[in-house]
């Protein structure tokens, strides 16, 4: 219900001057009030044609409404609900899945796939996975938020001629792809830990290759923010953009809501991996602020002394986990994340990444410890499929065979 409109025009976010951004923390802020209430309490107040409250306008802005109350007498007490300011707009799959380009295909085609996995439900609680794989460019959730700083980056300062990355494969990949899209060049910088399937589709997609012989991505950053200074190029930094954040409170946390709605589905947990932290930090705080403590949240992080490609551990700067509240971290070995791949492979027919088994794998844990409750719904986010990690598969098969 909509009250308290006599002062008050609902108009098109784009015709406001909302220019400019907001820390990090003033948006999360504002953002999770917004969720928690589901609606807008005050308009966007315009005097003389100028936004006085800059900062909600740019918050809901970036949660991606299109449409505004605005207020040209000042302040008044309102409350519109998200549904009618176009929140969920953003949100349109292609029933017919006919693209105009190779951009739409990847923003066109959300929300991914969730998928109940029949034979991973036990104990009372049915297990749903949301499969990224089916984005277009790497085979990734890392398509989402590099789509999203690249275009965040033209809108603001113009088009990118060259363009610098750090990754340790799928932000790279999508990278390469976009820029190619776009007629940019990209170097991509992997760590040595880095597939080798990775560095043939990035010299596949014309992308510059450099291997470190670091092992860590954030080992590399200094080094290349320095050479991107060098040669004039732009660095998007996934680790640090919050355009990473962004993208999926404003796209990945609102489209697995409207999936779950569709469902009839209230989850009692979730369950990601912390890699850059955006997508996981994302969901914490959309479902909490939107479900409040029935919905828990948990990360899924590497197991001292272990590398899975794609995650790391919370604590070697994983930004976004500082502003939401994450139930628990689960600790897990790049075997328990094989072993969770292969079982799903085989139970339920899905070749899923090593950050996906890990997610299995830690999902286990949780039930097994009881931190999951059931009955109830656990909603597991799968970042990749299995194709690129054909060397670490091959080697877990062949020593599984020489200890039989």
């Amino acid at each position: 219900m909509v009250r308290g409109l006599s002062r008050v025009d609902i108009v098109d976010i784009e015709s406001v001057e909302c220019v400019g951004d907001i820390p990090i923390e003033e948006f999360i802020s504002i953002a999770r009030k917004i969720l928690a209430k589901g609606g807008v309490d005050e308009p966007i107040v315009v005097v003389d044609g100028r936004v006085v409250n800059t900062s909600l306008c740019l918050a809901l802005k970036k949660l991606g409404v299109k449409r505004v109350p605005i207020s040209r007498d000042g302040a008044v007490r309102i409350f519109i609900p998200l549904e009618a300011l176009g929140f969920y707009s953003d949100i349109k799959p292609n029933t017919m899945r006919v693209f105009r380009n190779s951009l739409e295909l990847l923003y066109g085609n959300w929300p991914t796939p969730l998928v109940k996995l029949e034979r991973l439900s036990l104990k009372g609680i049915d297990v749903w996975a949301k499969l990224e794989w089916y984005n277009p460019f790497s085979g990734s959730i890392k398509d989402r938020i590099a789509w999203y700083m690249f275009v965040q980056w033209i809108e603001r300062h113009g088009p990118i001629a060259k363009l610098y990355e750090v990754s340790s494969g799928n932000t790279g990949l999508a990278l390469a792809s976009i820029s190619a899209i776009h007629g940019a060049s990209a170097r991509i910088y992997l760590p040595s830990t880095a597939m080798k399937a990775v560095e043939v589709m990035l010299r596949v997609l014309g992308a510059e290759v450099v291997r470190s012989s670091k092992e860590l991505t954030t080992d590399i950053l200094k080094d290349v923010e320095m050479e991107a200074i060098r040669d004039s190029a732009v660095m998007l930094n996934q680790f640090n953009n919050d355009a990473n954040f962004e993208a999926h409170l404003r796209y990945t946390a609102k489209e697995l809501d409207l999936q779950l709605r569709e469902a009839g589905i209230v989850p009692r947990a979730i369950v990601a991996g912390t890699g850059t932290s955006g997508h996981l930090a994302a969901l914490a705080l959309y479902f909490k602020s939107r479900y409040g403590g029935y919905v828990k949240v948990f990360g899924v992080q590497p197991a001292p002394n272990n590398t899975i490609p794609g995650l790391r551990r919370a604590n070697t700067g994983s930004k976004w986990l500082n502003y939401v509240d994450i139930d628990d971290l689960v600790d897990v070995t790049l075997e328990e994340a094989v072993r969770g791949s292969i079982e799903v492979a085989r139970n339920e027919g899905l070749l899923i990444g090593l950050s996906s088994g890990a997610v299995v794998a830690g999902f286990r844990k949780l039930v097994e410890s009881g931190v999951v409750e059931s009955p109830g719904s656990a909603i597991l986010i799968f970042p990749d499929s299995g194709f690129k990690y054909v060397e670490v598969f091959e080697t877990y098969i062949r020593n599984s065979m020489k200890t039989l």
